[in-house]
């Protein structure tokens, strides 16, 4: 009866703390989205100094690759290196898009961005779920929870109905 209690409230614990990862997944999303309208916005800017000197983004960007002056070089390729990123996070915010409620935390695990997911992380308050992706993974966590215990009990509960003493 006691270890029953016990894997039901280890049990509980996993489910707590499963429900929370749609949760920090949407945070995520909400990070990632306003990364990415920065990035826009940094990149328009760019975009817009180069159609004013009569180039266009890729020529701007070669010119300063190009060019005998180093900060001009790092420039092009902190520019490259901006808009590259900006397109990988577009793309996983297409694929959030597509993901169904389950799948969204399939999709941050596999591409994830370190820097939005630390901060999301460091900002991260948790909330009760109330979505059905958060009942899901209550379930998953409680079931994985006293599964992990059952099988960390099962040879101690093997020697006891063998009726072997249990040494310590």
């Amino acid at each position: 009866m006691f270890f029953r209690r016990i894997a039901a409230l280890i049990g509980l614990f996993f489910a707590i703390v499963a429900s929370q990862v749609p949760e920090y997944a949407q945070q995520y999303r909400q990070r990632l989205g306003g990364a990415i309208d920065e990035l826009n916005a940094i990149i328009a800017g760019y975009d817009a100094n180069a159609a004013q000197s009569g180039r266009t983004r890729e020529d701007a960007i070669s010119g300063m690759q190009k060019s005998e002056d180093r900060f001009a070089q790092l420039s092009g390729d902190q520019m490259r290196d901006t808009i590259v990123r900006r397109d990988r996070l577009q793309n996983q915010a297409e694929n959030f898009a597509k993901a169904g409620p389950v799948g969204r935390m399939f999709v941050l695990a596999k591409d994830f961005d370190p820097g939005i997911a630390q901060r999301a992380y460091q900002a991260y308050e948790p909330a009760v779920p109330t979505t059905a992706e958060g009942f899901v993974t209550a379930v998953v966590g409680f079931f994985i929870g006293g599964g992990l215990l059952h099988l960390i009990a099962w040879p101690f509960r093997r020697r006891r109905l063998r009726g072997e003493p249990v040494r310590a």
